[in-house]
């Protein structure tokens, strides 16, 4: 008899049939004559209730089904007259598959702190709340793929070995094949990697920015989908070493409709997540709202996660100016007053998580755009403005998440370009390729990055980054 998924069988109104199910048990509670065995199998947040007659035919497998084996069930579907079920399954016959030993399995039917489950990563998927989130993170980078494919977006896959530094920020992963105990150096002291595998440094990529440039102007519409490094030492709830990246890039686009671009792109996934995932959210929203009791009033989040999300989708996102998002800042209230950990002093500065979150949560209550942002805090290939103190770059900011998406409309003007590298010492020899796109046939083209494990976490609703990644890299952590 092939196996039907629980989230199908829950759904079935086929009584008094026989099913075959298979999955891991949560619990198992019972009298001397029943068993109750809890069981899930991933596809959905939901669990089936075994019934299990305690007689002769089972009492000797019972003793090996406590919570974290897993085991395969042919039984009889019928209506439950229970709380907290529609339908349950009579078994006619369990076999084990795997054990688990109660004196070491570590995931209980008990709270389990989020530390304790990353240290349990390998088994944390089991647990309502990380399949939950790993269901709604697999159906957004579906609705992802899907709202692309739609447009006409060719999808494409840029390197993760690298020579170029997309960010020019230097804080990037080496890729050698050389022997670490012996190295050779040239005459500046130098590593030479004239025998390594490439002859040349390499290392893991930023970002597949400047490769998804080079194809957009041929193919006019495209976006990249994969890995991104980062060797920043940043020990926080908003950084990974290793997480994922959305990167559409798109000939004859203006900064305006890179901005369209990326608000119909996050609305559109957000509903996707609520007409799919809703039981999932439901579950979510509320872990959100006890978890939230311990905090103070004023951090609580002002709506349930359901709403939040659908503020996204109903609400139009508002556009301001990096000045004019400075100068309500720099007059706020909590400036003044010295709240902010980081001070609004100067116009230039580098907006923090801090001011972002002000801005949204406190200021418009709603998304935001910032853009027009002075140059020198910028990169180097976003637009030159006409003032000559701003570029045309735009940033998404979400609440309870800040900076959710980074774009620009991109320097296609090669003196321009070429002055902003000198400026920011970036060697024209190493981007030659990026160069020639300027000299033959350029246009003017605009893209944005969407980090995907913040909107991850944002729909969510979970406070760490780590938690919505299966296996999180960062400092001093590289298990499983």
């Amino acid at each position: 008899m092939n196996r039907i998924a629980i989230k199908d069988i829950l759904n079935s109104t086929s009584f008094n049939q026989e099913f075959s199910v298979s999955g891991w048990v949560r619990n198992k509670r019972g009298s001397k004559s029943v068993s109750f065995v809890i069981l899930n199998d991933g596809s959905c947040i939901h669990d089936l209730q075994i019934i299990v007659e305690i007689t002769d035919k089972f009492e000797d497998i019972l003793k090996e089904i406590n919570t974290g084996a897993s085991i395969s069930v042919i039984g009889t579907l019928i209506r439950s007259e229970g709380k907290g079920q529609s339908v349950e399954l009579i078994a006619k016959s369990i076999r084990v598959l795997g054990i688990a030993d109660p004196e070491h399995y570590p995931i209980q039917p008990k709270k389990h702190s989020l530390e304790f489950l990353r240290q349990n990563s390998h088994l944390r998927f089991r647990t309502k709340t990380f399949s939950s989130v790993f269901r709604i993170r697999h159906g957004l980078s579906f609705a992802i793929h899907k709202f692309f494919n739609e447009k006409n977006f060719y999808y494409i896959n840029t390197p993760i070995i690298t020579s170029a530094d997309a960010e020019g920020a230097g804080e990037m992963f080496k890729v050698t094949s050389l022997n670490m105990n012996n190295l050779s150096f040239n005459s500046d002291g130098d590593v030479d990697y004239k025998d390594d595998f490439f002859g040349q440094q390499a290392n893991l990529t930023v970002s597949g920015q400047l490769e998804a440039e080079l194809a957009a102007l041929g193919l006019s519409q495209v976006y990249t989908f994969g890995p991104t490094f980062r060797a920043e030492n940043s020990n926080t709830s908003r950084h990974l070493a290793e997480f994922w990246m959305v990167e559409p890039e798109v000939a004859f686009y203006d900064l305006n409709q890179n901005i369209k671009l990326a608000s119909s792109m996050l609305k559109y996934v957000s509903n996707y997540i609520l007409e799919n995932y809703l039981d999932d959210i439901s579950f979510l929203s509320k872990r959100k709202e006890n978890e939230e009791q311990t905090l103070k009033k004023e951090d609580r989040s002002p709506e349930n996660l359901l709403k939040t999300i659908e503020n996204i989708i109903n609400t139009d996102f508002q556009i301001i100016s990096y000045t004019d998002a400075f100068n309500i800042l720099k007059n706020s209230k909590k400036n003044k007053k010295n709240k902010f950990q980081y001070p609004v002093i100067d116009w230039g500065l580098d907006l923090q998580s801090e001011h972002e979150r002000f801005l949204v949560e406190k200021e418009f209550k709603k998304p935001i755009v910032i853009i027009d942002y002075p140059k020198s805090i910028k990169a180097f290939y976003m637009r030159l403005n006409d003032d000559n103190k701003t570029v045309g770059a735009m940033d998404v900011l979400f609440p309870g998440i800040g900076e959710i998406i980074g774009g620009s409309q991109r320097e296609e003007r090669l003196n321009i370009l070429q002055s902003r590298m000198s400026e920011m010492s970036i060697p024209e020899k190493e981007l030659w390729w990026y160069l020639e796109t300027r000299k033959f046939g350029t246009v003017p083209h605009s893209g944005f990055g969407l980090g995907f494990e913040r909107l991850v976490q944002f729909i969510t609703g979970m406070n760490n980054i780590r938690d919505v990644i299966p296996f999180p890299r960062f400092p001093s952590h590289i298990e499983f």
